[in-house]
């Protein structure tokens, strides 16, 4: 066998090594998680259900949901334990003095680049009328439709002035006088 023959083969044989690898990892870090489980930690199970770690067996945990309610789960269904902060702002509504934080964006971008004086001076211009530079077609004087076969095209630039302003083209019979 040539080794272009067999190229796909390696390919294909280092992929599922490289894909069995990263799995393995995450399991590791997933166990080593659950491993390090301390009683009164937070956790969030693969249901999405959050707890508080009251006892570490072997294989099993023992959560406390709430007063009176004691929960015992596998190790395997914990998805994730939480750091003292997340918990709290999860389960118990507490932010952690994310008032007090002088970095916080504003919702509004023009804060950012307007004082409050120039934004009410932008406000009020809002009502006034903006000029683009456009000429109003109305207010142009329109030269009267030529007959001569010379002034064809003196009819056409009338004809198509004229169509501006009434905002609909002229509709013809199909004859050009224009040849």
């Amino acid at each position: 066998m040539s080794l272009v023959t067999l190229l796909p083969f390696i390919v294909l044989i280092g992929a599922m090594f490289l894909m069995t690898r990263s799995a393995k990892k995450k399991q590791q870090a997933a166990a080593n998680m659950r491993n390090d489980m301390q009683p009164g930690s937070g956790v969030r199970t693969i249901g999405g259900m959050y707890a508080t770690v009251k006892e570490v067996n072997e294989d099993t945990v023992l959560l406390d949901a709430g007063p009176g309610v004691d929960l015992l789960f596998a190790k395997n269904s914990i998805g994730a334990v939480l750091t003292d902060d997340e918990y709290n702002r999860i389960v118990h509504g507490i932010e952690h003095d994310l008032k007090s934080d002088p970095d916080v964006v504003p919702d509004d971008a023009s804060s950012l680049t307007e004082s409050d004086e120039s934004a009410a001076d932008a406000a009020a211009s809002d009502d006034k009328s903006v000029d683009l530079g456009k000429k109003d077609t109305a207010a142009e004087p329109v030269d009267a439709p030529a007959d001569t076969e010379t002034e064809a095209g003196t009819k056409a630039e009338t004809e198509a002035a004229e169509a501006k302003t009434d905002g609909e083209p002229k509709k013809t019979g199909g004859d050009s006088e224009a040849k």
